[in-house]
C-alpha cells in the first residue's frame, strides 16, 4: 500500500459574502459563531496539501487555490493575500516543476486558478488572453504535472454552467485545450453517489458502497464524488505514514462552521442535494475515523468527525 506524508499548505487568506457562504440561514443564526467584517465578508483560506510519496518520493498536490492572476479590483473586492501555492511551495523549498499530479476538488478560480501563473518578465507566455484579470499572459505553474478533475467538472466549467458568472475563467482553463498541454489532463468519471434521475430522502445513504465509488488517480490516491456545489465536486483520500485515512474535504463544508445540516452555499448549484452529501460524507467520515482537511476553514482545517447524542456531528481538532 502506497502510503504518503503530507504537509498543509496555506496558499493566501481571502474573504466571502458572509451571506453567500450561509445560503439559507439568517445572519441572526450563523453570526453567533462567526463574525464578519464591515463589508459583511466571511475570512476564508486557501487550504492545500503537499504529499510526498514514502515509496516513489514523487509529490502531489491537493488544490491549488486562487494564484496571482486577479486584477486589482478582484483583489479588492475578497481582499485577497497577496500569496500563492507558489509562495506556499518555496516556503517548502520545493520546486514547482517537480509536482507529479494534481488533484482539484473542482475548477473554481479559488481551487483551481492556481494552475497558471502570470508571466515572467522574459519568459513566452503558454497563453495569452482575458480571464481573471486584464488581457495578459500566463505560463502553466506545474509543467509535469498530470491534473485531475471530474469529466463533467471539466465539460461544466468549460460551458460555464454556475450559479456564480464569474467563476470559471478561461485563464486557467483553455491553457490546457493547447496541443502541448492536453495530455496532462485526466478526466475521470467516479460512479455516482445515487441513481442519476433519482432524488434521494434528506438523510438517505449510498446504496453502492464508498469502496465502489472511488477512483484512484495516483498510486494510492483516490478520489470519490460530492456533488452539490457543482455537479462533478471531489473529494480526495489517500492513506498517511501513521495509518490514518486522510480525506480532502471540498465545498460540501468549506469551514467549520458548515457542520450543520442545512448549512449550503449560496453559490451551490443545487442546495438539496449539498445537503444530502453532507449528511452521507460525515456519517462515513465518523464510521470510518477519518482525518478531515477542510478547504477553507481559515483556523485549524484538520478534524475529525464524531457523533453526537443529538443525532448529528461534531467536529474534533486534529494534527497533521
Amino acid at each position: 500500500m502506497t502510503t504518503y506524508t503530507w504537509k498543509l499548505l496555506r496558499a493566501g487568506r481571502f474573504k466571502l459574502d458572509a451571506g453567500s457562504m450561509f445560503g439559507l440561514i439568517p445572519k441572526s443564526v450563523w453570526s453567533r459563531t462567526i463574525t464578519p467584517d464591515e463589508k459583511n465578508r466571511l475570512t476564508v483560506q486557501h487550504n492545500c496539501l503537499l504529499l510526498t510519496s514514502t515509496a516513489t518520493k514523487k509529490h502531489y498536490l491537493l488544490e491549488v487555490g486562487t494564484g496571482d492572476k486577479m486584477d486589482a479590483k478582484s483583489k479588492a473586492i475578497f481582499d485577497l493575500e497577496d500569496r500563492s501555492i507558489l509562495t506556499a511551495l518555496a516556503e517548502e523549498h520545493v520546486d514547482p516543476a517537480a509536482i507529479h499530479g494534481i488533484t482539484v476538488s473542482h475548477l473554481h478560480f479559488d481551487h483551481a486558478g492556481g494552475l497558471t501563473r502570470l508571466a515572467r518578465a522574459g519568459e513566452t507566455p503558454d497563453w495569452t488572453g482575458k480571464g481573471s484579470g486584464d488581457v495578459q499572459g500566463v505560463k502553466l505553474s506545474f509543467p509535469n504535472a498530470t491534473i485531475v478533475a471530474q469529466a463533467r467538472e471539466w465539460a461544466d466549467a468549460f460551458a460555464n454552467r454556475s450559479v456564480m458568472t464569474r467563476t470559471y475563467f478561461k485563464d486557467h482553463l483553455e491553457p490546457f485545450t493547447l496541443d502541448a498541454f492536453k495530455g496532462l489532463v485526466a478526466k475521470v468519471d467516479s460512479p455516482r453517489p445515487f441513481i442519476t434521475g433519482t432524488t434521494p430522502d434528506r438523510e438517505e445513504l449510498p446504496r453502492l458502497p464508498l469502496e465502489d465509488r472511488t477512483t484512484e488517480v495516483f498510486p494510492g490516491i483516490h478520489v470519490f464524488l460530492t456533488p452539490g456545489h457543482t455537479w462533478g465536486q471531489q473529494a480526495t483520500m489517500f492513506k498517511d505514514t501513521k495509518g490514518r485515512t486522510v480525506v480532502f474535504v471540498p465545498d460540501v463544508m468549506p469551514t467549520a462552521a458548515h457542520l450543520g445540516q442545512a448549512y449550503s452555499l449560496g453559490y451551490d448549484v443545487e442546495p438539496y442535494t449539498s445537503m444530502v452529501t453532507r449528511h452521507w460524507f460525515l456519517s462515513e467520515a465518523a464510521d470510518r475515523d477519518w482525518v478531515l482537511v477542510l478547504d477553507h476553514e481559515p483556523g485549524n482545517p484538520i478534524r475529525r468527525a464524531r457523533r453526537n447524542a443529538h443525532g448529528w456531528f461534531d467536529l474534533v481538532e486534529d494534527a497533521v
